[in-house]
């Protein structure tokens, strides 16, 4: 019996500490949430395991398939489910295997391959997106359908997680820099890195050309990036985050330069090296020669955001991050 859901804090919010606990929940709440009664959960069939198998009030068959993340692979697992669950037709005393069986797919976001599947499909597959909604002391998880937009939810009981239990030891490159620095701005430092190493349990920390580390998915040809942390001639560190551009879906590494305390100075594109030559700034500035609404920090027009702290453009680089890969 599922006592305490354990969650981690990410930078777009809040996720399960692992896939197995989103099961457990759901399995514990299925009726309350979808209105099914569970059949069986991690049922084998065929070599195929399926995570949860219920039916609905009409006796039809559900099939459920859950994720922690994003998998543009759900459809054609689902589907390799059904052909097996026909082939043997389980639980046949209480299905009606006349009716069609129904495929739930249950995740944080769907990947646009997801949808260009399911187009051209025959089956019966319905979408349900995921989240972990905080309501003063109270957390709640909230299931979308997302053709429809119905919303279902169920109180959920959660101990929270560190997100440091797997981050590796910074690497020397880092060290060195970093001990240089005094214990406000290390603090500040080691913070971020683990921010966005806790962020997602996809996210990597690896060298690349130049930089003391780059932060993304996969390997340094294939990654898709989200943070790099270098150093300049004075042996300052400088952080670069991939933000989107204005009026375009594309996203740039930018320079975010900062004190490591609690001042950023510039935040532009800078899509190779260390420095920006050329930048446009907000129009609207105070006498001093800063733009309004921004305290000291010039932030290039060429950048869509709002946000004016390092934590929120952080937060901004993850989320775009997970959108890409």
């Amino acid at each position: 019996m599922l006592s305490n859901a354990s969650l981690k804090k990410t930078g777009s919010g809040w996720e399960f500490a692992s896939e197995e606990i989103l099961e457990d929940f759901i399995y514990e709440h299925l009726e309350i949430l979808l209105g099914l009664n569970v059949l069986d959960r991690q049922y084998i069939v065929n070599s195929q395991r399926c995570d949860i198998l219920a039916i609905d009030s009409q006796k039809k068959l559900v099939v459920l398939e859950l994720k922690n993340v994003e998998d543009r692979g759900i459809v054609q697992q689902l589907t390799r489910y059904y052909d097996a669950l026909l082939d043997e037709k389980p639980f046949s005393d209480k299905v009606d295997y006349q009716q069609p069986v129904r495929l739930v797919a249950i995740t944080p976001s769907f990947h646009r391959d997801n949808f260009t599947d399911r187009k051209y499909h025959t089956l019966d597959f319905q979408f349900l997106e995921f989240s972990i909604i905080q309501d003063e002391d109270k957390f709640y998880l909230c299931l979308k359908d997302v053709d429809n937009g119905k919303i279902s939810k169920a109180i959920l009981p959660y101990q929270e997680l560190e997100n440091d239990l797997d981050i590796p030891a910074p690497p020397k490159a880092l060290l060195k820099v970093v001990n240089n620095l005094d214990a406000q701005q290390q603090e500040e430092i080691f913070r971020i890195r683990q921010k966005i190493l806790g962020f997602d349990s996809r996210m990597r920390e690896f060298y690349y050309e130049g930089s003391i580390r780059r932060y993304g998915n996969g390997n340094k040809k294939t990654s898709k990036f989200s943070a790099e942390f270098c150093s300049n001639t004075k042996g300052e560190l400088i952080l670069f985050l991939w933000l989107p551009l204005q009026d375009t879906k594309r996203i740039v590494r930018t320079l975010v330069y900062t004190d490591w305390k609690d001042k950023l100075r510039l935040v532009a594109p800078c899509p190779k090296g260390i420095g920006v030559r050329n930048y446009s700034v907000p129009k609207n500035r105070n006498r001093a020669g800063i733009p309004d609404g921004f305290s000291r920090v010039v932030i290039s027009k060429a950048i869509k955001t709002d946000d004016k702290s390092l934590d929120s453009l952080v937060n901004l680089a993850l989320q775009k991050w997970l959108e890409r890969i």
